[in-house]
């Protein structure tokens, strides 16, 4: 049986006095990609920035395991056990690799050397760099590197926002492909993705959002399949 990780319901958030999610309502399961699609515009990166605390919901709830979320300050949240690989500004650029996935492992209080040691086995490309500085990484390289550092505090779930932004299309299937490694690991992801045929193809659930409300949920393979959703988000 499936196990609800991570639910928003019926919530309403948004930046100061303009509103951007309206009575919006979703869940993850344990072990699964969902996948948040739809315009610029519509509210996919509000729903990550509300779960992670960068936003409080107006009316609603957030809960992680049955137990409300929804306010609680990020560096909590961390704590919790839900990490977050922003789209842009990701990485430390003057500091090295490894002192990188070091800073993601501030809130721990154990030794770091196996987790380390495991995330430099899961990701050989940052082993064979440890030592360069972030900022002489290519842009995938980068988004790799956010990605295992969001890893140090060992989430449960781990909300990713445009993994593929700005990236050439095989760089883009190599961080995909790394998405999904993490995934069949054990860590849940919700995941905004502008490339939507591609996001859904790694996912095993799928949201479209429009203007602040989910449109469509369904299985990923049923929204590539669904005409209306074809023509309507994904270019059809």
């Amino acid at each position: 049986m499936s196990e609800t990780v991570l639910e928003l319901d019926t919530v309403d958030s948004g930046y100061g006095e303009v509103q951007v999610l309206f009575e919006l309502s979703m869940r993850l399961e344990r072990d699964e990609i969902l996948c948040l699609i739809g315009p610029n515009g519509a509210g996919k990166s509000t729903v990550l920035k509300t779960v992670f605390g960068m936003l409080t919901p107006w009316t609603g709830s957030v809960t992680y395991h049955g137990e409300e979320i929804g306010g609680m300050a990020p560096e909590d949240i961390v704590r919790e056990g839900i990490g977050f690989v922003p789209q842009t500004d990701n990485v430390f650029g003057s500091l090295t690799i490894d002192e990188n996935l070091r800073m993601g492992g501030v809130a721990r209080d154990d030794d770091l050397k196996p987790v380390l040691s495991n995330l430099y086995d899961r990701f050989p490309l940052l082993d064979e760099k440890r030592s360069d500085k972030a900022q002489n990484l290519s842009g995938g390289q980068r988004q790799i590197l956010a990605l295992a550092r969001a890893l140090v505090m060992e989430p449960d779930v781990l909300l990713i926002d445009e993994p593929s932004a700005g990236l050439a299309p095989n760089t883009a299937d190599d961080v995909f492909e790394d998405v999904q490694k993490v995934n069949d690991m054990g860590t849940a992801i919700m995941m905004v993705e502008q490339n939507a045929v591609k996001g859904l193809s790694i996912s095993d659930r799928g949201c479209v959002l429009d203007q602040g409300a989910v449109r469509f949920e369904d299985r990923a393979d049923a929204l590539l399949d669904n005409q209306e959703v074809t023509e309507l988000y994904l270019g059809g």
